[in-house]
């Protein structure tokens, strides 16, 4: 078996260990969703890692209602994350661009418009927005003409993400955001070609995948799935009905890599008691598969490798206060914690002043 610390090739992209940072919101771009310099510090930081996965990027205004998140729709925003992907490549790492469509999962003081989805339904709950939390917001069904200009969104933003120097792109369809509405029962009400059976429902995640594909190619294409438990409200009857062959149709495709975002009834966000469907999903994909969710030791991701299932690992949340992660988990050195209540806030506090291991065994 693969031991965390080997090589490991994804698709185009080298990847030195196993250790893949999980894409994490940080709210530090700036009102226009552009990326703000103290994020090139951040990455660049954090470079040790076999790949990046960038924080979650709007693909369009619509789509993007986090303040202070980035985005991919505007030249400036290519031009403001031209010198992130350049700090990172200087320092030796490799990174790419999470594109995201939020759906529902948005509040129209930020968007400016109704919030959109699979059907017409409503997310429980409140939505960040720049006024504090608000309610959420009933959201308007995508006529089926409109979805070719989704389509288009995810294109440009593909593009764009390349020209900004980013190594290639995760396509988000996870987490209850639009793709995942799309994706699972629970949400997704329609009665067209995008609804009812399981092969109507990942007609929208294929077709962004061939999208995407079309302009990064397969070998700089990555997905991320969330196929166990509800997820912002969003769940399926039947995941492994579902999500399995969701899984095969991105195989077909030939992508770099497949994320599953897998919680279990002990994680501290997501808890669920559906089994995780990694191993199911393992016999239908080809490609590297990565699992996330609660990761934190070198033991619980070596044992992922172990068993079969994952090639890689991501870690989220430990990332945050631990910048070299990966040598700190090679060395077994004491995990710095982090600030919740810095998550998402702006500026450095909580950003970028965790220390590095080499910075703490000097002090």
């Amino acid at each position: 078996m693969p031991d965390l610390f080997d090589p490991l090739r994804l698709g185009a992209i080298a990847a030195p260990n196993r250790i893949l940072m999980a894409p994490l919101t940080r709210g530090r771009a700036d009102r226009d969703a552009v990326p703000t310099p103290i994020m090139a510090e951040y990455y660049t930081q954090r470079a040790s890692a076999g790949l990046i996965i960038s924080e979650a990027t709007g693909i369009s205004r619509q789509g993007l209602g986090w303040p202070f998140a980035p985005g991919l729709w505007t030249n400036a925003q290519v031009d403001r994350w031209k010198p992130v992907t350049a700090a990172v490549h200087a320092a030796g790492g490799r990174i790419v661009a999470q594109l995201w469509h939020m759906g529902r999962q948005v509040h129209s003081s930020v968007t400016g418009e109704q919030p959109v989805s699979s059907s017409a339904t409503q997310t429980s709950g409140h939505m960040h927005t720049y006024e504090g939390r608000q309610p959420s917001e009933m959201a308007r069904a995508l006529d089926i003409d409109e979805i070719p200009g989704i389509l288009d969104d995810y294109a440009r933003a593909t593009d764009n993400a390349l020209k900004a120097g980013f190594d290639g792109v995760q396509i988000h369809a996870a987490n209850g955001y639009l793709i995942d509405q799309f994706l699972r029962d629970g949400a997704n009400l329609r009665t067209d070609r995008y609804g009812g059976s399981v092969e109507n429902r990942i007609r929208l995640l294929g077709e962004v995948a061939e999208r995407v594909v079309s302009v990064a190619g397969a070998d700089r294409t990555g997905v991320r799935l969330s196929p166990n438990g509800a997820s912002q409200g969003v769940d399926d009857s039947d995941p492994e009905r579902l999500f399995v062959p969701a899984a095969a149709r991105l195989s077909e495709l030939g992508i770099a890599f497949l994320e599953l975002r897998e919680p279990g009834p002990d994680g501290t966000f997501g808890r669920t008691e559906v089994p995780k469907l990694s191993p199911a999903i393992r016999k239908a994909f080809a490609g590297p598969l990565v699992v996330n969710s609660d990761y934190v030791t070198r033991e619980q991701a070596q044992a992922a490798l172990d068993s079969g299932v994952a090639d890689a690992v991501s870690f989220g949340r430990t990332f945050l206060a631990n910048p070299d992660l990966p040598e700190r988990l090679r060395t077994g050195a004491p995990l710095n914690e982090s600030n919740m209540a810095t998550w998402y806030s702006q500026g450095p506090e909580g950003y970028v002043d965790y220390p590095a291991l080499a910075d703490q065994e000097a002090a």
